[in-house]
């Protein structure tokens, strides 16, 4: 048996000073019940025992001796007593090494204790200290013995006079410590290979990179607590206490007590034996026992450690690293900043899913890639604060209650006397707490417990309310009288639901689509409170954990679940949602993200009944840890969430947020689609432009592929044109009108160009036969004012077409004269066209460019036909605009 460590929180404020009073006498109380020791008899058996020397008697007293090779408790507590060394024996639950430990003293937390221990180490001595879960003291001791015979020597001598003042013997209970460490001086150096492995064999519920409820780490530094994970929806396996110690196991001892913790997916407990096992041993190092080690950091969100032996992993597996640690060495790879080797790992991760059909194609790929640079390129739109409130422990799940009110779960150790421990991440249970809104500070305050009736000896976490506050649902451990299992050992999770009667919540009672083979969890109400959401492993699940949904129907009654689909779940992990108004909020490792757990938001199309696309939120909610149980109000767009992300005080630490104002983000823009008019097609590559009311341009840009185009960061209620141009169509304009920090979408369908019409070297003209004159004449010839009349029917039309006449002549004759020729033709043209009633604003100009322009060769350095001559004797019509 074993010492379990445990860490005493701070009583909650606000309790009396007479009842912290009184705890700290009980505190003295247990301290002298432990310091009392047994007095009766010991007997010694056997003959023939030998016996060790009499060097530790005291003149006088008797001579009394402790058998060697062998450990008898009773003979020891004799010749301690006859030595006045007092003894306390103990059988309880740590993280020490049955044995024999010198106390030199009993401290609370603070600085006395550490000093003691840092005075006695200056020493050269084996010192340390833990905590006794039993009242919550620290306990030094000076060092640690297998051998009573020593142990006894090191009290009398005070370490050969290392220290001064009092010390006693704290034996702890276990397998005869002499036996175990010759056992262990005959195994201290296995070869690798012969360590057995241990599979751990398909199980049901959230397996996996169990996202937490509640998650950390009991020992070690702020930052390594800080990259726990949280199980979310985990097995919530019973069972007190840390691991067993490490100092004197061998390393066959070590890798089948990390092989045993990590088959009960104790995590925590496996990660320190394995890095113990594999320190003292490199030898070690097979593949099967660093995954494991890779695994059980991963599934606790220590990414560094997780990126450290996946990549030694890979490096010795290379092609033969299994999908699915793949995948885990991509997300430890983002999980640490390194976004473009990630990149490369999910490129082999889907490439190796194309055996089960699963691969994307190369275009669904660099989509992916994109949006991935498009995250990590936007600009931050929220102010993010850690709260005050929060612990060395888990705190997540925030829930709106009361109007000023947050409810949330947290593994923070408010037991006084005993401290009940989930093995997954080495942390107390979970329990729901309420605290009160400061919404000037954006932070909770005076957290309590919620309810005694809801809270229990096992995990409460993630709930949701009903509109009127008097229904809550919530996730709990599967147990009745004692924690109930699958075929597998696995405890689920289940969803519960308690009514408020006359103030007090009820006796819980579960949901009836809960099943004993899978768990359901994190419950969301829809805020008319018609439709539950939740998230579950069970049949027709897609990945991991799903998100799902039934129609509340009153009276306990629900429609069967149903899965929200492929838009939404992944072949991941989806869940922690939350529903408000038209938007859902989940966490996913799925979808497209920084690394871990990631927030994402969806809108819900009403028209088609169906959840549009799938949006990451962005930094700095995301990071590249696990960001999730993302809440938000959307008048005034605060929330919370939680996060595992550097910086925190403790594993998962609550954040509250608020959405920068409107004018530091600035959401104008004019949004639409270029099509058919007729068809409907969209139109890409058209030419957009943006002008001011008075027509100034301000920007142009080309459509894309799908005729899409926006105009963004726009001034807010103002007046602007959208042009629009495409080749074979007719130019489209529409005046817009921004609103307040919105989007506004357009259409602007484009009508086919008329047949009469036609584009040469992208210039509009009127598609007329050519307007011949005779040779050095300039009168509209009967053919010619045939084709001229055709004009004019296309300009009638057309009312707001306005055109530009253009006449050539051929090279014969003087080029002043031909000059002078081509603007009388070009006048004579414009006065026909007038008379036929076409109004002289809608003639931009007539003009005569003489040979300036010819259409062939024919510059008087060749020998043409007059056919050829002909041909540069015209007139054209430009269409300016329509």
């Amino acid at each position: 048996m074993y010492i379990r460590a445990a860490i005493k929180s701070d009583p909650p404020k606000g309790r009396s000073k007479h009842v912290q009073q009184m705890k700290a006498s009980f505190r003295i109380f247990i301290l002298l019940l432990f310091l009392w020791g047994s007095g009766s008899a010991w007997s010694q058996e056997g003959a023939g025992e030998q016996w060790v020397s009499n060097s530790l008697n005291s003149p006088g007293q008797d001579s009394a001796a402790i058998p060697s090779g062998k450990s008898d408790p009773e003979a020891f507590k004799q010749k301690a007593r006859s030595l006045d060394v007092a003894v306390r024996q103990m059988e309880v639950q740590g993280s020490l090494e049955p044995g024999y430990y010198l106390i030199t003293g009993v401290f609370s937390v603070g600085k006395n204790l550490k000093r003691e221990v840092r005075k006695l180490k200056r020493k050269k001595l084996d010192a340390g200290s833990f905590v006794n879960p039993e009242n919550g003291l620290n306990y030094v001791y000076a060092s640690s013995f297998v051998n009573p015979e020593k142990a006894l020597q090191g009290a009398i001598t005070k370490m050969d006079g290392a220290f001064s003042g009092d010390c006693w013997i704290l034996y702890i209970e276990g397998e005869d410590p002499i036996q175990a460490t010759q056992m262990n001086e005959e195994n201290t150096r296995p070869q690798a290979g012969m360590i057995p492995g241990q599979e751990i064999s398909g199980q049901a519920g959230f397996s996996g990179s169990q996202e937490a409820m509640g998650n950390g780490y009991n020992a070690g530094s702020a930052e390594k607590r800080r990259q726990r994970k949280r199980s979310s929806l985990p097995y919530f396996n019973s069972g007190d206490g840390e691991a067993q110690g490490i100092a004197g196991r061998s390393t066959n001892q070590l890798i089948r007590k990390a092989d045993d913790y990590y088959a009960k997916m104790w995590y925590a407990d496996a990660a320190k034996f394995y890095e113990a096992a594999l320190e003292r041993n490199p030898e070690l190092k097979s593949a099967e026992t660093i995954k494991r080690l890779a695994d059980a950091h991963y599934f606790n969100t220590d990414m560094e450690r997780a990126h450290y032996w996946y990549e030694l992993l890979y490096n010795m597996q290379r092609g033969d690293m299994s999908a699915e640690n793949m995948f885990r060495y991509a997300h430890a790879l983002k999980g640490n900043g390194k976004y473009g080797r990630a990149k490369r790992f999910m490129r082999l991760y889907n490439r190796m899913m194309a055996d089960g059909g699963s691969r994307p194609n190369r275009a669904m790929l660099e989509q992916r890639e994109a949006i991935l640079d498009n995250i990590l390129s936007a600009e931050e739109g929220y102010e993010v604060k850690n709260l005050k409130i929060n612990t060395k422990y888990s705190d997540f799940a925030p829930m709106f209650y009361e109007k000023n009110e947050v409810v949330f779960a947290s593994s923070v150790d408010s037991a006084f006397f005993h401290t009940r421990r989930y093995k997954w991440n080495d942390q107390p249970y979970l329990d729901l707490y309420v605290a009160k809104m400061n919404e000037e500070a954006d932070e909770l305050e005076g957290a309590v417990k919620f309810s005694k009736k809801l809270n229990s000896k096992y995990h409460e976490a993630a709930v949701t309310f009903s509109p009127d506050k008097q229904t809550i649902y919530f996730t709990r451990n599967n147990y009745g009288k004692k924690l109930r299992r699958d075929r597998n050992g696995v405890n689920h999770l289940k969803l519960y639901m308690s009514k408020k009667v006359d103030g007090r919540w009820t006796e819980a009672v579960e949901l009836p689509f809960n099943g004993e083979d899978y768990s359901t969890g994190h419950p969301a109400l829809s805020p008319d409170g018609t439709q539950l959401y939740f998230v579950s492993d069970m049949p027709g699940s897609i990945g991991g954990t799903d998100i799902f949904v039934v129609d509340v129907l009153g009276e306990g009654q629900f429609s069967e679940p149903r899965n929200l689909g492929p838009e939404i779940n992944t072949e991941k992990k989806e869940m922690f949602p939350f529903i408000n108004g038209s938007k859902l909020y989940f966490s996913s490792n799925g979808h497209v993200g920084l690394g871990g757990l990631d927030v994402y938001e969806v809108s819900f199309d009403e028209e088609a009944e169906g959840f549009l696309e799938v949006r990451n939120l962005g930094k700095p909610i995301n990071s590249n840890k696990d960001d999730f149980s993302y809440i938000v109000d959307e008048e005034t767009q605060k929330g919370f969430f939680a996060s595992n992300r550097r910086g925190g005080k403790g594993d998962d630490d609550l954040y509250s947020f608020q959405r920068l104002l409107p004018e530091e983000i600035n959401e104008n823009a004019i949004e639409g689609i270029v099509s058919d008019v007729v068809t409907g097609d969209t139109l890409p590559n058209a030419l957009v432009t943006l002008l001011d009311e008075n027509g100034m341009k301000l920007v142009e840009m080309r459509a894309d592929e799908d005729g899409a185009f926006v105009f963004e960061e726009l001034d807010s209620n103002t007046r602007y044109v959208v042009s629009v141009e495409n080749e074979d169509y007719l130019s489209e304009s529409l005046d817009v009108a921004t609103l307040q920090n919105q989007r506004i979408s357009i259409e602007l369908p484009l009508k086919k160009l008329d047949e009469r019409i036609l584009v040469e070297d992208g210039v509009r003209k009127l598609k007329t036969e050519n307007i011949y004159f005779d040779f050095d004449r300039y009168t509209i010839r009967k053919d010619a004012s045939e084709e001229l009349d055709k004009l004019v029917a296309v300009m009638n039309e057309y009312p707001t077409m306005i055109i530009a006449i253009e006449s050539h002549t051929d090279s014969r004759g003087p080029a002043v004269y031909n000059k002078y020729l081509s603007q009388k033709r070009a006048d004579s043209t414009r006065d026909y066209l007038i008379r036929k009633g076409i109004d002289p604003g809608r003639i931009q100009r007539a003009e005569g460019f003489g040979e300036e322009r010819l259409l062939n060769g024919c510059d008087g350095s060749v020998r043409c036909s007059r056919e050829q001559h002909q041909l540069n004797r015209r007139s054209e019509f430009i269409i300016v605009s329509m």
